[in-house]
């Protein structure tokens, strides 16, 4: 499907749009564009890969003319750009509302108007019964992305949403490691806090699998396993040979959640099960849905949601083996240490 195609990946200089490229890159795909407002981000990429494939835009996705000068021309994108640190958005959340939702408003309006043939948006668990500003603003962009596919002229749009992806920017791996490292305690929020579990080579396979499956209006969902943090922390201490390593409890977090979902009850009661995907259609009704209203729905009341706690649990082995999927790990097994955002 991408042969001799134009791929763009807003938000590109980030840990999804890195992984994209080490998929596609040496595939017969024409042309990537890496969309941005990161000129250094961007120059290291193009110093990394040398590659006439790659194409790169400055822009933000807040400036509708920076994303249409970057859009026009392309066949398909990946639509990764957004503000997705909890704390951050907590303090400013005006900002994650004109990225997230506005600048997402915009993505989706320029591939509409330029006739792109299909959009990804990247969407997160935070985004299921939200408490925080990040989830809150991402269940709005959801919102807006089902919304425009109601109306596309052609364009299908569709929304992938996932768990915590190992060892991405942001992500609390690396930290951990940094402080096994530096001889310093790994500080745990709460221990039986639960987390859904994917690697990056998931991320990239639930979008992909979007990419081919979608209908307008669909949100895909990978199933994945999930872990306490406490058995997270023992998995890398052991992989990392120091099992007696400490490990500090510090308290939950303001926004932070005991368990994440990626399913919420009524949309587990619509959701179509794929084997390893859930999809979930959109809802086409109009405001003219009495019945609905008048009646309910008795399915939901007999649906659980799908999430953190109620998934395959990983034990401690289970999660060393997932970890050492990832080669930042093999590489610290082997005594060697990777920046895991390089």
């Amino acid at each position: 499907m991408f042969k001799d195609k134009a791929l763009l990946i807003t938000g590109g200089t980030g840990s999804f749009g890195n992984a994209v490229l080490d998929r596609f890159l040496h595939t017969d795909i024409s042309e990537i564009r890496i969309f941005s407002r990161d000129e250094k981000k961007q120059d290291d990429m193009r110093k990394r890969y040398r590659s006439s494939k790659l194409k790169f835009y400055i822009g933000d996705v807040r400036d509708y003319q920076s994303v249409v000068n970057a859009v026009r021309g392309s066949d398909f994108m990946f639509h990764a750009a957004a503000l997705k640190q909890v704390p951050s958005c907590e303090f400013h959340p005006l900002e994650a509302v004109k990225t997230n939702v506005l600048g997402t408003e915009n993505v989706l309006e320029a591939a509409i108007n330029c006739g792109v043939e299909r959009v990804i948006c990247l969407s997160t668990d935070k985004a299921v019964y939200p408490i925080n500003a990040m989830g809150i603003s991402k269940a709005m962009m959801e919102k807006v992305a089902v919304a425009k596919s109601r109306s596309a002229n052609g364009t299908v749009i569709c929304a992938t949403r996932y768990g915590n992806v190992m060892a991405s920017r942001g992500s609390v791996i690396p930290l951990f490691v940094d402080q096994i490292r530096a001889g310093q305690a790994i500080t745990v929020t709460d221990p039986n806090m639960t987390r859904f579990m994917m690697t990056l080579n998931d991320a990239v396979d639930l979008v992909l699998y979007a990419f081919e499956h979608g209908n307008p209006g669909d949100i895909f969902v990978q199933k994945a396993p999930a872990a306490t943090i406490k058995t997270l922390a023992h998995a890398l201490t052991r992989l990392l040979k120091v099992p007696d390593h400490e490990i500090l409890e510090i308290g939950t977090r303001h926004g932070e959640k005991l368990y994440e979902v990626l399913l919420s009850r009524e949309e587990m009661a619509a959701a179509e099960d794929l084997g390893n995907y859930f999809r979930v259609p959109p809802d086409l009704r109009d405001l003219n849905y009495g019945k609905f209203v008048e009646q309910g729905e008795e399915k939901i009341s007999h649906t659980e949601d799908y999430n953190s706690h109620n998934t395959d649990r990983l034990d401690v082995a289970g999660m060393q083996a997932l970890l050492r999927k990832l080669e930042f790990i093999r590489a610290l097994e082997r005594g060697e240490y990777l920046n895991p955002e390089d």
